[in-house]
């Protein structure tokens, strides 16, 4: 039996950049589909707001053609957009934010929710208008958007701006994998059954995978994305997340910073990776032309026009946790673009039996596997040993123990943004990442990016479509362990 969903207060959620991909792609359509399904109430605004001098029509011919291709029924459309509308500001200039300030005061009441949906360096003058129109008031929230900054300075200088306008308790930065069902059944999973906690420490496991792999190169994104690369842009916040899911200690209660407490101590206690070990632990790369989906695709310094780039698409690294959980255990972590397939998965491996009592006709004793699969297909499967079935002698077979959630539920799960922006609405920022964990986050990270800069070796180059640079393979077998590759 699925969950009624609960609706939430009215609200005025203002979207800065709103005719950007993320608003167009993902927004919109995740409040769409929790509008259908009767959580969001029909006296609630979503205004888009950008440069383009578009109308509230024009703005919704937009959000039409989004909704219609993510499978949006006609009149069900129709309804929504009623509660679209749309306004033209810079947030560099004071034409238009007196009437903007106008409108958000017609309902006083409303919960209003600001999603910065733009390029960082606009954070602080958006949030310093909003609070020289006194929009920080009452019921307000802010949303950011990763990155926050490109490093600890940069970061800090940006939450300490935000911060004089909204407090920490309005202030929701977003990472929309700590939104998906995988990721949150892992408190489930841990926590709320006696047969895996006990194992969950390195007396019973050997190691621990995770990897985001995209197909996609950087595409439009190639400006931003010379100027970040994959650690600032995956490691940093989305892999360090899903590290923290894994690794925390159980908190006391599900309340917001009893979760959040233990995540900020799984970050304060990664080992440093600096120029000392650097070369040993961590392996950058960058793609070059080659074959994604069946087709031929250019190499990155093709799509980026510049021949120069030391930026990388790829990086491995292996981490450790510095505390008695975790001691000795490696988290092996990766992330890419233009590797085989789109996948996000964390595998957790166990250690093998400690005595085998089978003679070696029965075949290889393989270890227990726990994968927890992100997308595209959410599901976790634990691999164990049995028996072949029939005649014939003892022959081990290793399988797994398959639970996909659409087919276990019979529903669609919902898109991450969905769960993520009713949240917001809530004022529960359970999911959503505090000041204190962007800044440990940044605090392990820059001293990679330092040791990077001044090696002055350029990224280890890999053909699209395959499984990155062969020194990310060797990071991991020369300690006889093997990256996860079951695409089944």
């Amino acid at each position: 039996m699925s969950a009624s969903p609960q609706p939430v207060d009215a609200f005025d959620l203002v979207i800065f950049g709103g005719t950007g991909d993320l608003a167009v792609r993902k927004l919109l359509p995740a409040l769409y589909h929790r509008y259908v399904d009767g959580q969001v109430p029909g006296t609630s605004r979503i205004i888009g707001i950008a440069r383009e001098g578009l109308d509230d029509d024009g703005y919704r011919v937009h959000a039409r053609k989004a909704l219609q291709e993510n499978g949006g029924d006609k009149t069900k459309i129709d309804d929504f957009l009623k509660l679209v509308h749309y306004r033209p500001l810079d947030a560099r200039k004071d034409e238009g934010w007196d009437d903007f300030a106008a409108l958000i005061g017609e309902q006083p009441d409303h919960v209003r929710v600001f999603y910065l949906s733009t390029s960082p360096d606009l954070f602080v003058d958006i949030c310093n208008r909003l609070g020289a129109h006194e929009l920080n008031q009452g019921k307000a929230r802010v949303v950011l958007e990763k990155p926050i900054g490109r490093d600890l300075k940069s970061a800090n200088q940006i939450n300490d701006a935000v911060g004089r306008v909204f407090d920490e308790s309005q202030t929701f930065r977003i990472d929309h994998y700590l939104g998906k069902e995988t990721v949150q059944n892992l408190l489930a999973l841990r926590f709320g059954n006696i047969l895996f906690e006990p194992l969950w420490n390195a007396e019973h496991i050997d190691h621990v995978q995770i990897t985001v792999a995209e197909t996609l190169g950087v595409g439009q994104r190639a400006g931003y994305y010379d100027h970040a690369g994959a650690l600032r842009d995956m490691v940093q916040n989305h892999i360090l997340q899903l590290l923290c899911m894994v690794a925390m200690e159980p908190p006391s209660s599900l309340s917001p910073d009893a979760v959040r407490d233990e995540k900020l101590k799984v970050l304060r206690s990664l080992k440093h990776i600096d120029e000392s070990n650097a070369a040993q632990l961590t392996v950058r790369g960058q793609y070059r032309a080659g074959a994604a989906e069946g087709q031929s695709v250019p190499g990155y310094l093709d799509e980026l026009k510049d021949h120069k780039s030391h930026t990388e698409t790829f990086v491995a690294l292996k981490a450790e946790i510095a505390n008695w959980r975790w001691a000795g255990v490696p988290f092996y972590l990766r992330t890419g673009k233009r590797l085989p397939e789109r996948v996000s998965e964390i595998v957790v491996v166990f250690k093998p039996v400690p005595h085998s009592i089978f003679d070696a006709s029965a075949g290889p004793l393989a270890q227990n596997r726990l994968v927890l699969r992100l997308q595209p297909d959410e599901n976790i499967k634990l691999w164990v040993t049995i028996k072949h079935p029939g005649p014939g002698g003892l022959r081990l077979r290793h399988v797994s123990l398959d639970m996909s959630f659409a087919e276990a539920f019979g529903v669609q799960q919902p898109d991450a943004y969905e769960r993520l922006i009713l949240d917001v609405v809530r004022g529960n920022p359970t999911l959503f990442m505090r000041r204190d964990e962007v800044e440990a986050a940044w605090q392990w990270a820059d001293p990679i990016l330092a040791a990077w800069g001044d090696s002055g070796e350029s990224p280890r180059p890999y053909t699209s479509g395959t499984w990155g640079p062969s020194a990310a393979v060797a990071l991991i077998e020369r300690d006889g362990r093997t990256w996860n590759e079951d695409s089944e």
